[in-house]
C-alpha cells in the first residue's frame, strides 16, 4: 500500500494512536518501537479494543485485512504526516533553538489566535515522533500551523523540516543545550542553522532576532527574511518589526513602534522580551490588528513549570523547573539578581546532557551566581556538589534531601528562584515552601 492509498484511510479514520493504553473507536495504530518494547506486539491489541487499522512493520505480526504492513512503521507515520501538511495550503510556522522554543511558540499561538483558526505543537511533541503526530491533527478548518521542533543532535532538524515542510521560520537563540550530543555550541548553531538552510532552499520566510549577534551572521544569505528588534534604553537597533520597552523587570511593558497602546506581560528580562517580540513580528506581518496583538501578549500566562510566578501566603516562587541548560539558567539568574525584590533565594538544579562539558558548566554556574545579588544560594545535585568546593554554598544530592532543609528554615518574606533540569524534579519544592 502506497502513502496516497494509507491517505485515503487516514480521511475516514483521522485520529492516530501509538499507544494501546489510548486505543479510540476507529483509530489508526502505528505499530512504534523503542529501546524496550516493540509496538508491533501489541497490534492484535489495538484492533481488539476497536482501532480500525493496525499499521506493522513485521510481517509475523500480520493478523489479516486490518493489519497493514510497512517496511518501518515510523518512517510511514512521518510520511503520511507529509503527505497530509502538502494537501493543506497554508502557512507552517517552525520554530527551533536552544531556550525558549515552548513560550515562544505559545506566545505567536497566542497572537496569532486572536485573528486565525491556529493548530500548534501540543506540549512537548516537537521530536521525529511528536512533530508528525502534531502534523496529522491538521483540520481542513485551521488556518495557520504552528511547528516547534526539538533536536539533541546535528541533522535532525534537517529531518523534521522535511517532514513539516515549514514556509516560515524562526530561531530563537544559540545556546549550550543538549552539549552532550551537539559536541559543541558550535554544533548547536550548524543544527539551528538547518531551518534557516531549507526556507533558503525552498523561498521560505525567516524572521530573525536583531539584537543577536550570531543569528544576523547567520541569517547574512537570506534574501526573504524579516528582522524584529524588543529595544529599550540599554540596546537599541534597527528592525523591520520594532518595540520600545520601557521596563523589562519585574515585569514587561513595551510599546510597538508607531502604536500609542502600552502593553504590559507577565514576563519578565530581556530573554522573554525576545520571545514576545517574535510574537509580535508575526502577529505584525499577518496583519494582526495592534488591539488583538496587545490581547494576545497581555492574556499569555505561563504554565507547565515555565516562567512562573506563584504567590504562597509567606514567600513568592520564580519557578523555571521544566528544564535547564548553562545559557538558559544564565540569563534567567543574571534577571531575578537584577530585580529589585528583597531576601533572593536562588535554588539552582542539575543541569543533563552537557557530556564533557558537565564539570566545567556547574563550576562556571556556581562562580556566576556566587558574584550575583543574590542573598541565598541552594544547589541541588551531584554534578552541582561536585564542584561545590569546600562547601561554601550549601548544597545537596537529591531534591528530596533539599526539601527538608527549606522545610526546617521555615522561611517567611523571601523570593525563591527555581530552575534545573526535568530529571531533578524541582517543581516539588513547591510543596514544601508556604
Amino acid at each position: 500500500m502506497n502513502i496516497a492509498e494509507l491517505y485515503k484511510l487516514y480521511l475516514k479514520h483521522p485520529t492516530i494512536c501509538t499507544d494501546t493504553r489510548k486505543i479510540t473507536e476507529g483509530c489508526m495504530f502505528f505499530a512504534l518501537k523503542g529501546p524496550n518494547f516493540n509496538g508491533n506486539a501489541f497490534a492484535v491489541d489495538a484492533l481488539k479494543k476497536g482501532a480500525a487499522y493496525a499499521i506493522i512493520d513485521e510481517a509475523s505480526y500480520n493478523s489479516g485485512e486490518q493489519t497493514i504492513l510497512t517496511n518501518d512503521a515510523l518512517v510511514t507515520l512521518q510520511q503520511l504526516a507529509t503527505y497530509h501538511r502538502e494537501q493543506l495550503n497554508i502557512p507552517v510556522i517552525a520554530i527551533v533553538g536552544s531556550n525558549g522554543k515552548t513560550t515562544t511558540k505559545e506566545l505567536i499561538t497566542s497572537v496569532l489566535s486572536q485573528q486565525y483558526v491556529v493548530h500548534a505543537t501540543p506540549g512537548n511533541f516537537n521530536n521525529h515522533i511528536g512533530l508528525p503526530l502534531t502534523l496529522l491533527q491538521l483540520q481542513a478548518s485551521h488556518q495557520i500551523a504552528i511547528i516547534e521542533m526539538g533536536a539533541n543532535h546535528i541533522g535532525e532538524n534537517a529531518v523534521l523540516c522535511e517532514i513539516a515542510k515549514p514556509s516560515l521560520g524562526v530561531i530563537t537563540n544559540n545556546g549550550k543545550d543538549h552539549l552532550e550530543g551537539f559536541g559543541s555550541i558550535e554544533g548547536v548553531a550548524q543544527s539551528n542553522s538547518e531551518l534557516y538552510y531549507y526556507l533558503l532552499k525552498h523561498n521560505g520566510l525567516a524572521f530573525v532576532n536583531a539584537h543577536d549577534e550570531w543569528l544576523m551572521r547567520m541569517a547574512s544569505r537570506l534574501s526573504n527574511k524579516k528582522t524584529y528588534a524588543g529595544n529599550h534604553a540599554n540596546r537599541n537597533i534597527h528592525a523591520d518589526y520594532m518595540a520600545m520597552a520601557g521596563s523589562i523587570n519585574p515585569e514587561i511593558r513595551f510599546q510597538i513602534e508607531g502604536k500609542q497602546s502600552p502593553i504590559v506581560s507577565v514576563l519578565t528580562g530581556d530573554y522573554n522580551y525576545d520571545n514576545i517580540m517574535a510574537a509580535v513580528a508575526f502577529g505584525l506581518h499577518f496583519n494582526v490588528s495592534d488591539e488583538l496583538i496587545k490581547e494576545g501578549i497581555e492574556s499569555y500566562v505561563p504554565s507547565n513549570n515555565r516562567s512562573q510566578i506563584i504567590r504562597k501566603e509567606h514567600n513568592t516562587i520564580f519557578l523555571d523547573a521544566y528544564n535547564a541548560n548553562p545559557s538558559s539558567m544564565e540569563a534567567a539568574l543574571r534577571n531575578f539578581a537584577q530585580s529589585q525584590v528583597k531576601n533572593k533565594v536562588a535554588v539552582l538544579g542539575d543541569m543533563f546532557e552537557l557530556g564533557a562539558y558537565e564539570a566545567a558548566e556547574h563550576a562556571q554556574m556556581i562562580t556566576l551566581a556566587s558574584s550575583l545579588n543574590i542573598d541565598e544560594i541552594i544547589l541541588v545535585g551531584k554534578a552541582f556538589q561536585a564542584q561545590n568546593k569546600h562547601g561554601a554554598i550549601k548544597s545537596f544530592d537529591t531534591t528530596e534531601e533539599t526539601k527538608a532543609y527549606i522545610q526546617s528554615r521555615n522561611y517567611t518574606g523571601a523570593h525563591f528562584f527555581i530552575k534545573g533540569s526535568r530529571g531533578m524534579r524541582l517543581e516539588t519544592l513547591l510543596d514544601c515552601i508556604s
